[in-house]
């Protein structure tokens, strides 16, 4: 958010207010005018919370109404609760100008919240929704001319490398992520698990928090993976982009995503990717060419991973593809396309 900021004048920022301690992977907005709308949260997960919600969508609809009345330039964060009455809200502002980030999975096929839907359809109608540019991630079918397809980005030009892998053992592996059961680092785990029962002399490193690091711990500990597998909690930019260079490979055999960072921070150094055929994943993989595209069954995994553990030249070339790809979309890229949507 802080590059589309400095293209602004003054920031109005509707949002529930949640208290914690800062970690390393929170980073602060930067502008000298912000303004913070705080609005209670709220969500239609059970009975109750349903009927606490009805309360609360009153205050929370005049408040975003007001802030987009009174702006400028109209900027949506979806999939979300707040950002669903965002966009019902906006309906009513035809003339303004609007954004609207996409974080999830666009695909159109896939399973997903009737809440995530919802928006979806919403922010797709060119009837409903007018003057407004639609960024996701990935090409799909049934596109109207509100739909923008889009990147993401962590590093800058001035951070791009010739990569010479060494195909050296031990060979490292890397996660990076929540560690929660969408991002299902388990099923990671147990695959490396059968990686190292083949013979081959691995690592793996996983970063991330989460509720599945207990589960984690204690399968490391009861099947004696400790000196193959660690857990390093969260960890900043600069420890992560040494951990992927020396890296390998680069897995995330997540249920969702919408633009998966892990697997283009990784590519960007020249890990070879190994992820689940969700949201925009395959076009990332180009089908697997410059990476492995997951079937979720350990045995058919295995076998692919290991075809490219026992033949360096593959490792190689999908090492050179993933990187070439990857080093296209960076910080300075993504600001020259978000300073063209800003600044109509």
């Amino acid at each position: 958010m802080n590059i589309w900021l400095k293209y602004v004048d003054e920031v109005t920022i509707v949002a529930p207010l949640v208290k914690g301690n800062e970690t390393k992977i929170d980073l602060a907005y930067e502008h000298s005018n912000i303004k913070f709308k705080k609005v209670p949260g709220f969500s239609f997960t059970s009975f109750t919370n349903n009927l606490i919600s009805l309360f609360k969508l009153p205050i929370i609809f005049w408040e975003v109404f007001w802030a987009i009345k009174n702006t400028n330039h109209i900027h949506l964060r979806c999939p979300g609760n707040i950002g669903l009455v965002g966009c019902v809200v906006q309906i009513f502002f035809p003339s303004k100008i609007k954004t609207a980030k996409y974080a999830g999975n666009w695909d159109p096929a896939s399973k997903q919240p009737w809440t995530y839907r919802l928006q979806k359809y919403i922010l797709n109608n060119s009837f409903l929704t007018k003057n407004m540019q639609v960024l996701v991630y990935g090409e799909w079918p049934q596109y109207s001319k509100n739909i923008k397809s889009f990147f993401t980005a962590t590093y800058s030009n001035s951070e791009k490398e010739i990569i010479n892998k060494a195909y050296l053992e031990p060979l490292h592996f890397i996660f990076t992520g929540s560690l929660v059961k969408g991002k299902n680092p388990m099923y990671a785990v147990e695959l490396l698990e059968k990686i190292i029962m083949k013979g081959n002399n691995v690592i793996f490193n996983i970063y991330g928090e989460g509720n599945e690091r207990k589960n984690l711990e204690d399968y490391i500990q009861a099947n004696n993976l400790q000196n193959n597998i660690f857990l390093h909690g969260n960890q900043d930019k600069e420890s992560l982009k040494a951990s992927y260079r020396k890296s390998h490979f680069v897995i995330l055999p997540s249920k969702s995503e919408g633009w998966p960072k892990t697997l283009a921070e990784g590519m960007f150094w020249g890990c070879v990717p190994i992820a689940t055929k969700v949201s925009c994943v395959p076009f990332m993989l180009d089908q697997g060419n410059r990476g492995i595209l997951l079937e979720m069954d350990l045995e058919k995994d295995l076998k692919q991973i290991q075809e490219i553990i026992e033949n360096r030249k593959t490792f190689l070339n999908k090492s050179k593809l993933a990187e070439t790809w990857s080093q296209k979309f960076t910080t300075d890229s993504f600001e020259k396309e978000i300073k063209k949507l800003i600044l109509k």
